[in-house]
């Protein structure tokens, strides 16, 4: 597994549960396996540390929580992407491809060329 540190990991949690919830509404177990899958298991969240976002992104409006009974009977709390959250993740998108294209030229540059 690669190491990642627990502030890249923290300073990305927003951008990817805003990404997930922009695709479908989804609950916090399935959020976790989804962040899992699409990181080849390399990214693996456990939920004391997931609904503690989640409860931040609700609180500031970008997300919006609904319990429902799902189709095997057990009650789950939804989680559904606001106009707000909508926003955000527009203005993460653009910060985030910012950063990358700065990281990309200081690795893909001669160092004596920075």
């Amino acid at each position: 597994m690669k190491h990642l540190s627990k502030e890249l990991v923290g300073a990305s949690s927003i951008p990817i549960i805003l990404s997930i919830l922009s695709q479908k509404e989804s609950y916090g177990y399935e959020i976790i396996q989804k962040v899992k899958e699409i990181s080849d298991n390399e990214l693996v969240w456990v939920e004391g540390s997931l609904y503690p976002v989640l409860h931040k992104l609700e609180k500031r409006g970008y997300i919006v929580s609904d319990w429902k009974v799902s189709e095997s009977g057990r009650k789950r709390k939804y989680y559904s992407l606001k106009d707000a959250g909508k926003e955000v993740l527009d203005q993460e998108k653009i910060n985030w491809n910012f950063i990358n294209q700065i990281m990309t030229k200081l690795w893909n540059t001669e160092p004596n060329l920075i």
